[in-house]
């Protein structure tokens, strides 16, 4: 995601007037006609990076939803980073030094612009549950059987009142041939 208070370099609490006065101060600054050459391309990206942000952060509604998702983003951040600092921390205390510094290099970091997609969901919950321990059969507690009891009750639950709207009914049909 572009950082679009960087691009104009005002404060994110700034109001509407600095914005557009630090627009302006850009605009001129950077205008391709006062340019040659390679530097006149760089304007040119220069110029559509802070008219777009101009645009963005002008707009009160614009600008709210790109408070927002910049929020989730901190705060997808911070869940990541307190999840490395948990499992770092439960770690064996012997091995710990040479994990970390294999880690460094081999972790996979989540790229910002899958925030909020599938892939981006898949990656984080891959990560959650890559170094979580292997439980065996036998290691099932009574609770975990009751678990597995309801979930099967809900899914059959769910399936049936799904069957019976009219538009999932047709998908589930497409979806199982042998109830045709």
């Amino acid at each position: 995601m572009k950082k679009y208070y960087e691009i104009l370099e005002v404060n994110p609490k700034a109001s509407i007037e600095i914005i557009e006065k630090a627009y302006k101060v850009l605009a001129r600054k950077y205008h391709p006609d006062l340019y040659e050459g390679e530097k006149k391309i760089y304007a040119e990206k220069k110029m559509r990076d802070i008219n777009e942000a101009y645009k963005i952060l002008s707009d009160d509604f614009l600008r709210e939803q790109y408070d927002s998702e910049i929020k989730k983003e901190n705060e997808f951040e911070n869940i990541y980073d307190n999840t490395s600092f948990r499992y770092k921390n439960t770690r064996n205390k012997n091995t710990k030094q040479i994990k970390d510094r294999e880690e460094i290099g081999n972790e996979k970091k989540i790229r910002r612009n899958d925030i909020g997609t599938y892939r981006g969901l898949f990656d984080v919950t891959k990560e959650i549950f890559k170094n979580r321990p292997k439980i065996s059969i036998k290691g099932f507690k009574r609770e975990d059987y009751i678990a597995i009891g309801l979930t099967a009750i809900i899914m059959i639950t769910l399936g049936i009142i799904l069957w019976f709207i009219p538009a999932t009914n047709g998908f589930i049909r497409d979806m199982l041939p042998f109830l045709n």
